[in-house]
Order: C-alpha cells, then sequence, then structure tokens
C-alpha cells in the first residue's frame, strides 16, 4: 500500500489546480508548472488533491506514489519557491554572475560560462575568507535540481581533500591518503 499516495496534498490559498484529460496544471504567484499523468486519476475538492489508482497492479502502485511527489513540489513550488546552494571548495575557485551567465573558475586552463534557463534565478555570494557559494532559486524543482547536478558534474568534490562543487550541508565521505 502505497503510504505517500493515500495522503491528500494540501492546496494553499492563492494557489489553482486544474486538470484537463491526462494533464494537470498549477498556477501560484512564483508562477505556472504543467504535469502530464497516467495510470491514475486526480481528483480536487475542499482545497486538497486526491491521487486515487485504479488497482494494486506494482506499476499502478509505484505512480501513485509518484504523481502525489509531484503534485506536492508543483504546489510548493508556485508556492514558497525552490532552493539550491552550491559550494566550490578549493584554493583559488570563484564564481560569479552577469544576469543568466555564471563564471566559473575551477582550476581549469579556461573559466567555465555556464548559460542558465530563464526560470531559473541564479545570485553568487562571495566573502573573504569563506568559500564562494551558487544559490540558484526556481518554482520548479525539477529544473533546479537539473541544473544543480550539472554546475556540481564541473568539478565534483574529491574524497581525499574535499576540493570540488558541492552542496551545502552536504556531507562527503573522506579517505585517508598514502600512510608513509
Amino acid at each position: 500500500m502505497s503510504r505517500i499516495g493515500n495522503n491528500p496534498v494540501a492546496i494553499p490559498e492563492g494557489v489553482t489546480v486544474e486538470i484537463n484529460d491526462n494533464i494537470i496544471s498549477v498556477k501560484g504567484k512564483l508562477g505556472e508548472l504543467t504535469q502530464e499523468f497516467s495510470g491514475v486519476s486526480v481528483k480536487v475538492e475542499d482545497g486538497q488533491a486526491f491521487v486515487t489508482r485504479p488497482s494494486d497492479s506494482k506499476e499502478h502502485k509505484a505512480k501513485h506514489g509518484l504523481y502525489r511527489s509531484l503534485i506536492t513540489n508543483m504546489v510548493d513550488g508556485v508556492s514558497k519557491g525552490w532552493t539550491k546552494e552550491l559550494e566550490l571548495v578549493g584554493v583559488g575557485y570563484r564564481a560569479s554572475n552577469q544576469g543568466q551567465k555564471l563564471d566559473l573558475a575551477l582550476g581549469f586552463s579556461h573559466n567555465i560560462v555556464f548559460n542558465i534557463a530563464s526560470e531559473v534565478k541564479v545570485e553568487t555570494i562571495s566573502e573573504k575568507g569563506k568559500n564562494p557559494i551558487v544559490k540558484l532559486t526556481s518554482h520548479d524543482k525539477q529544473l533546479v535540481g537539473h541544473i544543480a547536478a550539472k554546475i556540481r558534474s564541473f568539478r565534483s568534490p574529491e574524497p581525499y581533500k574535499g576540493k570540488g562543487i558541492k552542496f551545502v550541508g552536504e556531507i562527503l565521505r573522506r579517505k585517508a591518503g598514502k600512510s608513509a
């Protein structure tokens, strides 16, 4: 039994949820998101969205929890928004942005210039004595996570000194170096 799928999705004030055929659209103060769904049915009643499945087959159980989580993420995104923060750990690692262009100096011979989608707001924080931080904010959780993962892939953290791009609050598994 899907415990996640059985929970109703609370819809806050200022957020509207519409269902047309197999497409659910959520509108709020931060934007609009749409998602196609199949294998389940979605109903909106009394400020809550309910996801139900037609049978107890393995595929329907999986989609039951999946679409309930996706709808929750959409509702939270258009009302509160999603934020990911990346920390650049390493000597000489720098980040700056001009509009939607993120300029990263990560120890390669050339800087990496990364164009970020217009739906995502990018901000760089550089304080003396602290590691630079890249802050990504948007109403679309999937897009923020995808862009954050792409930025992290330019220089993922290594296990010995921890140099690289890591998520703020991420705990890295460290290895001992050579013992002489």
